[in-house]
């Protein structure tokens, strides 16, 4: 099997393009469990597809390296957006990608060597319903600020989707405890349902975010492009930032921007492609 292996700030998947590879007797999750380890396999936080859509022009499939499939992911969007244009699968500036987690539209920026340098990706309108999220609790109710306690310490948590579920902390200082301690326990606590991506986030001042990510079914990760998103959102709806803000992550920056006219978030950010090679697999993966 062909793949191609992309990042885009740190945040690194194998990428397969399903136009050419046919992976319908494959077991997916076990694929991506078994070609996103970093000792044994390529060596990635997951493993994305880029498919064939009767919806939009362009279809994405991305699993956690736990092999849990995903609804969407903003830093494999953004490397998705790349890859097709740069492989020739389109030449528009603009197109649409279908997810799980919904339709989105890219807008690609191309430098003076015709390669996609940077990508601006609307993500839609964020949802503050607990139903939307999922997270338990009352029909029609939000989640901004809400005491949550974990091993003895109260923390206010704000949850917001962005095509997947994101919990939002706003602390003084990020602490690897914060991250690798009380992340997973967040990430699987009974409230979601379907788990959750969990952040961690110190306000720099109105315009600048630091943050790091416990993400569902990957652990801790360099860079979110939904949570980055989610944690700007947050950051806006409790008063703390402006609408149009840097977010500083492990792995680098993503700007951000909440437009007030159509209620829609914009991600804007690199991706690059690392290398091409072909993966033996091996068998049965069915």
């Amino acid at each position: 099997m062909k793949f191609t292996k992309m990042h885009g700030l740190g945040n690194d998947y194998v990428y397969v393009n399903c136009f050419e590879e046919q992976l319908a007797n494959v077991d997916l999750p076990e694929l991506a469990k078994r070609i996103s380890n970093r000792n044994f396999g390529v060596g990635g936080d997951g493993l994305i597809l880029i498919m064939p859509s009767e919806s939009a022009d362009f279809r994405m499939r991305m699993f956690n390296s736990d092999g849990s499939e995903g609804k969407t992911c903003g830093n494999g969007l953004r490397c998705v957006s790349k890859f097709v244009y740069d492989h020739g699968l389109t030449k528009k500036p603009s197109f649409t990608i279908e997810t799980l987690g919904g339709i989105v539209s890219p807008r690609v920026e191309v430098g003076p060597d015709g390669k996609v340098s940077n990508v601006t990706i609307d993500m839609g309108e964020p949802r503050f319903l607990r139903e939307e999220i999922p997270m338990a609790g009352p029909v029609g109710e939000k989640s901004i600020e809400q005491p949550i306690v974990v091993d003895g310490r109260q923390y206010l948590m704000t949850n917001v989707s962005m095509g997947n579920p994101h919990a939002i902390f706003f602390v003084d200082e990020i602490t690897d405890e914060d991250v690798l301690v009380t992340g997973p326990k967040i990430e699987s606590h009974s409230l979601f349902p379907e788990r959750t991506n969990v952040e961690f986030i110190k306000v720099l001042n109105p315009r600048e975010l630091q943050f790091r990510v416990y993400e569902r079914g990957s652990g801790e990760t360099l860079a979110c492009g939904t949570g980055a998103c989610a944690a700007a959102v947050a950051a806006i709806v409790t008063g703390r930032a402006e609408r149009e803000v840097t977010v500083h992550l492990l792995g680098g920056d993503l700007r951000i921007e909440w437009r007030e006219d159509d209620n829609r978030v914009y991600m804007t950010g690199p991706a690059t492609e690392v290398f091409q090679g072909v993966y033996q697999a091996e068998l049965p993966l069915v």
